[in-house]
């Protein structure tokens, strides 16, 4: 693998009751972290190509780590997501290169599929500062029941010289959905909107 990973961090959350209704079955959430280095902290490069590849193998790589936490086959994830974080020495270009040229084909196929545009979102931050991952449905951006988010955040990144990236997957939509539109098992997922 191209990128120095230093650290992987993966975590599962799961809501089994939500304004005193039982869900069943629960819904479950998946965000798999890998904290890199960042080869081009501190000093500007035009060509950021090294950081595309290393998002081309996150984007597999902890896809996978979600699907597997959540004990799922791929074609059963729902919704998906992707964020990162560049430590202090680094630019918001860094997150966008490691974001959104290569990472999202190795994540469909990890998750099967995923017709939709995978929700984004990338900020500079410091040790211990909180990550959200957006989330929308795989296949079928409309499906509003699978408009979420995840929080994520690890007390020792980034580092100034370091890159937070984090990859969410579900099993489903939020919990309660009840604000319209079409439903999840309407999607037909050709077009990436229905």
């Amino acid at each position: 693998m191209k990128a120095n990973i230093r650290k992987i961090a993966v975590q599962v959350e799961e809501t089994h009751i939500e304004m005193g209704r039982q869900i069943e079955p629960a819904t479950r959430k998946a965000v798999a972290v890998a904290v890199i280095e960042n080869p081009f902290a501190g000093v500007y490069h035009e060509d950021l190509s090294e950081l595309m590849e290393i998002g081309a193998e996150l984007g597999g790589f902890l896809g996978e780590k979600c699907v597997a936490a959540l004990g799922i086959a791929p074609e059963a994830a729902e919704s998906f997501g992707k964020s990162a974080m560049v430590g202090e020495a680094g630019e918001l270009e860094h997150a966008a290169a490691i974001l959104h040229p290569k990472l999202g084909a190795p994540l469909r196929k990890a998750v099967e599929k995923g017709a939709a545009l995978v929700p984004s979102s990338k900020k500079m931050g410091s040790p211990g500062q909180v990550l959200d991952v957006p989330l929308g449905h795989k296949d079928a951006a409309y499906v509003r029941s699978h408009f979420d988010g995840i929080e994520v955040s690890l007390n020792d990144a980034p580092r100034a010289r370091e890159i937070m990236v984090a990859v969410a997957v579900t099993d489903s939509g939020r919990p309660l959905p009840r604000v319209g539109g079409l439903k999840a098992e309407e999607a037909q997922g050709e077009d990436g909107l229905r």
